[in-house]
């Protein structure tokens, strides 16, 4: 028995409408509905599996590797749903469907009647055929997981703390982005791929290793062509893997990415047709019951069952038209799937065929593996099929547009490549249809980024605010600044909060500095409380207020632990392996007998793997395990050398005078004395100096924050702002100093001054071109300002609250600083109604 179709049912004032699914599918399609004017014709009830508000799935692997937060991945608050009508169950498992009596049940066993039902359940983690990965019918074995969910990211994140290995299976992009997010906690992790390509699903050989090179440079180890057949175990977690050869490999952890499954379980009890998925026809509906649609991943249209997000809102768009009466002739014809990603870091797009299938297929490709970059473009009788581009994607906004649309392409293909014929960016954008997708993470055409330029939104951090585009992985970044340049006609507005000191704190750093005196604020959350809108805490803004405020008040500061990173709270810098290095102070780089001794001593009781001779002239000890860190330092009796953090790091000397022929001045013992004046203190970025005895710079003094340079006559020369890292910058000359106290007082005004006025994470380098030599000079040497003495007195003021953060070993901050276990996250759930 079929229900009949919509447009010959009667009319009523409102329907029911019920949503199976509250993922990312079923709420674009509510919202679709509702700008459609659905809130008129339907009480809307969404059921959700999962205890939360609708969450964007893709930044899932962004909260793995912790650079969102779980409150910042949430796309609809609870009172989104509240605010438009909707009834939101959280938690429900729908368990059955009636599609005669038109009644839903959950596995609680409360029902619901429906007039129009909207299946939107997604999929699920696949996982593969392995002895040991079950410990019974329902639950996994501790210790492995799949990569789905909040509650999946929730629970790695928290079995992740104090492991030292992980095996990831599935070397497409979830299963990239999981050994990502785990390198980023510490972890070792190796990827096992059964394919001889990674991301073969969207990639040709010759591309897929270009990805292998790239993320084997980023420390993460690749094995192709491996199929593990079973998980080891040891007290009934999981220990390692093995393979038919009988080969096996150790981890402390294995998470399973080895593809989705759409869920349609509820549609097959339901009587619904269903072969990969559940079958539906151009209307998005099933092709069994009229009045059931279905959308998302669960769907399987003309014998296609998309993945991607773009798919999914184009289907919403037709459902909805449809659902609403809106355009009863909606009808949905399928997707050219165009996607651009961001994996592991690695800028990937791909759309259409990855390499010729005719004869008369012209094939392009491009190579440069020392750069990471490869490209492909197919062509079949004159019209773009395929492409492929990794590590440089400028050219994709029009590749997309000649794949969508056919446009009439140059005669030299190598053109599609590169700006050699093809419209520069700005053309392809304007050429760039209204519905093109333009971030395929959150569905944002170029149309609704033009209507929010249109409609008053003037620049590019309020468009994507609004829009929430390049709120995903962030790879559309640069095409939404073109769009919404061009929109502007050029003439894009200020944005005044590129120049807040911090992004959740709306001001510039003098006025916030100046707000936080008058008020007295010791703490970063005090910061919020007081300063941020709404009192709102702004994750990414904790530790440049940290920075500052030590800054501010040496004595006074709070330090909250939730304000640092790990490398702050337990003043060791860690490692790859989720060990950390050690790095005791060696003023000037000297050291004697007995602090040697010790060190070895140190590093034999507590078996550190590696004793390494540093560029700054220091020995750091690496490999230490957390827990012994306090033990260490006790041992080693000596002070933080500052190998971590935002900070004052070392003063790095050559022999100076008193043993080089060619010595001009003593620099090691000014050395000595500048950094045991300033040792420690905190800054906006870090900072590394040096003293040289002779303008020979034995000591590298001219590539340096700061560096002094001994000249004839008993004078100093003083540069600032040099570079010798990534970025290669000679230092310019601050002034000549009479003698050491010169240099000394000259040294701490100017660091006084860049810690006042630079922006956070904003290096020397960067700072002393930005601000000029010249205003510098006239601050620091000359006075001009009469701002000196002020200067000088704050210096003063950190240099007497100094305090050896090694003496925690005695008096931890909090009772858990030198435990490896981390919190579980703590989740904002929705009452159920």
């Amino acid at each position: 028995m079929t229900a009949p179709r919509p447009d010959s049912a009667a009319p009523r004032t409102r329907s029911r409408l019920v949503v199976v699914g509250n993922g990312m599918a079923g709420v674009r399609a509510v919202e679709e509905i509702l700008s459609r004017g659905g809130g008129d014709l339907f009480d809307i009830t969404v059921f959700g599996d999962e205890p939360y508000g609708n969450y964007n799935r893709i930044l899932l692997s962004h909260m793995l590797a912790g650079s969102e937060g779980a409150e910042e991945i949430f796309l609809n608050p609870p009172d989104w749903y509240a605010d438009n009508g909707i009834e939101l169950r959280t938690g429900a498992r729908v368990v059955r469907v009636d599609r005669y009596a038109r009644v839903v049940q959950t596995d609680d066993g409360a029902t619901l009647r429906y007039d129009r039902l909207i299946l939107a359940t997604g999929s699920r983690s696949f996982f593969p055929p392995m002895e040991g990965l079950w410990a019974d019918d329902r639950a996994l074995t501790t210790g492995v997981f799949g990569f789905r969910s909040l509650d999946d990211c929730t629970a790695m994140i928290d079995y992740a703390a104090g492991r030292r290995s992980a095996v990831v299976i599935g070397g497409g992009l979830l299963g990239l982005e999981a050994a990502r997010g785990l390198q980023s906690r510490g972890l070792e992790v190796r990827v096992l791929h059964s394919a001889a390509t990674l991301m073969n699903a969207q990639l040709d050989t010759a591309a897929g290793e270009i990805v292998r090179r790239s993320v084997e440079r980023l420390g993460i180890a690749v094995h192709t062509g491996a199929r593990a057949t079973k998980v080891l175990t040891s007290d009934g977690a999981v220990s390692g893997v093995a393979f038919a050869d009988g080969s096996e490999l150790d981890c402390d952890m294995l998470v399973v990415s080895a593809g989705i499954r759409p869920n349609v379980g509820l549609a097959v009890r339901a009587g619904l047709t269903v072969e990969r998925a559940i079958v539906v026809d151009d209307q998005m509906r099933s092709v069994d019951d009229d009045r059931v649609y279905v959308v998302g991943e669960c769907a399987q249209h003309r014998g296609q069952v998309y993945g991607l997000v773009a798919p999914l809102w184009e289907q919403a768009k037709v459902l909805a038209d449809h659902l609403t009466g809106v355009d009863r002739a909606a009808a949905y014809h399928g997707s050219r799937t165009a996607t651009k990603l961001k994996v592991a870091g690695i800028d990937v797009a791909a759309m259409g065929l990855k390499g010729p299938e005719a004869p008369d297929d012209e094939f392009v490709q491009f190579s440069e593996p020392a750069h990471g970059v490869y490209k492909t473009v197919v062509v079949r009788d004159g019209r773009l099929v395929g492409a492929t581009l990794v590590g440089d994607v400028r050219k994709m906004a029009f590749l997309t547009q000649a794949f969508d649309r056919g446009l009439p392409l140059p005669e030299q293909r190598i053109s599609l490549m590169f700006d050699l014929g093809t419209p520069d960016a700005e053309v392809g954008v304007a050429e760039l249809d209204a519905d093109a997708q333009v971030c395929n993470c959150n569905g944002v055409s170029k149309g609704q980024l033009t209507a929010c330029v249109a409609g008053g939104t003037r620049t590019l951090s309020g468009v994507m605010a609004a829009t929430r585009a390049g709120k995903g992985c962030g790879s559309c970044t640069s095409l939404v600044t073109q769009i919404v340049e061009w929109a502007a006609g050029g003439e894009i507005a200020e944005d005044p909060s590129a120049r807040w000191y911090v992004p959740g704190v709306p001001y510039e750093k003098p006025e916030l500095m100046r707000l936080i005196r008058e008020l007295r604020l010791h703490s970063v959350s005090s910061v919020f409380a007081a300063l941020a809108p709404d009192g709102r805490e702004d994750a990414g803004s904790k530790m440049a207020l940290a920075s500052l405020l030590q800054t501010m008040w040496p004595s006074d500061f709070v330090d909250e632990r939730d304000a640092r990173f790990v490398n702050d709270r337990v003043h060791a810098n860690i490692q790859r392996d989720g060990t950390f290095s050690v790095v005791p102070q060696m003023k000037g780089g000297v050291t004697d007998s007995a602090q040697l001794r010790k060190i070895a001593e140190v590093a034999d009781k507590y078996e550190i793997p590696m004793i390494k001779v540093t560029g700054g002239q220091r020995i750091d000890l690496l490999g230490v395990r957390k827990e012994d860190l306090p033990a260490v330092w006790a041992d080693l009796d000596m002070p933080s050398g500052f190998a971590y953090g935002k900070s004052f790091r070392t003063v790095k000397t050559c022999v100076g005078s008193d043993f080089c022929r060619y010595g001009l001045g003593d620099s090691t013992a000014l050395g000595i004395a500048i950094e045991q004046r300033f040792q420690g203190i905190a800054s906006p970025a870090k900072m590394k100096l040096a003293v040289t005895g002779c303008p020979r710079n034995c000591a590298e003094a001219l590539c340096k924050d700061l560096g002094v340079v001994a000249v004839d006559g008993g004078r100093w020369e003083i540069y600032v702002g040099g570079a010798a890292g990534a970025h290669i910058r000679k230092g310019d000359l601050l002034a000549v100093a009479d003698g050491p106290a010169r240099v000394i007082e000259l040294t701490g005004r100017f660091l006084q001054y860049y810690r006042e006025s630079a922006n956070w994470l904003e290096r020397t380098y960067a700072w002393v071109p930005r601000v000029g030599i010249e205003e510098i000079r006239a601050v620091v040497v000359e006075d001009r300002d009469g701002d000196a003495a002020r200067l000088d007195a704050e210096m003063q003021k950190t240099v007497d609250a100094y305090r050896d953060p090694w003496r925690d070993r005695d008096e931890p901050r909090t009772p858990g600083q030198f435990r490896t276990a981390l919190p579980l996250t703590v989740l904002p759930q929705v009452p159920v109604r």
